[in-house]
């Protein structure tokens, strides 16, 4: 029997829940749920949980990666509110994806992704 996966949803470290919901609602994400020391938002399928820390280094120290059907719009969407990290813009990678990432109000790296298309 084999047990199979589902989609995952990331679970990152804020530093301030409130502040954490508002940047992601200026991606695009709905709030969802916010307590004092939980949240979530969504952008279609994909969820993303917050959790409340008070060491700064945690969040710098993690991330996470989406998968997207068109990275080409959602980069573009995200340039023109000027969150594109610097250091990885939309470029191919060695492993077969074509990515962007961005970082949160508290240092936590999103990586966007998509397949790299075939050659036409």
């Amino acid at each position: 029997m084999h047990a199979w996966l589902k989609p995952a949803i990331p679970k990152l470290a804020s530093l301030n829940i409130e502040r954490s919901v508002v940047f992601f609602e200026h991606l695009g994400f709905e709030r969802v749920l916010v307590e004092p020391t939980v949240a979530m938002v969504s952008r279609g399928p994909v969820d993303i949980h917050f959790w409340l820390t008070s060491d700064a280094s945690v969040p710098r120290a993690t991330g996470c990666r989406v998968n997207v059907d068109d990275i080409e719009a959602l980069y573009q969407e995200y340039l023109a509110l000027d969150v594109v990290h610097p250091d990885d813009l939309l470029g191919d990678k060695a492993w077969g994806k074509r990515e962007f990432s961005i970082l949160d109000i508290d240092g936590n790296v999103l990586t966007f992704a998509a397949a790299i298309p075939a050659a036409a």
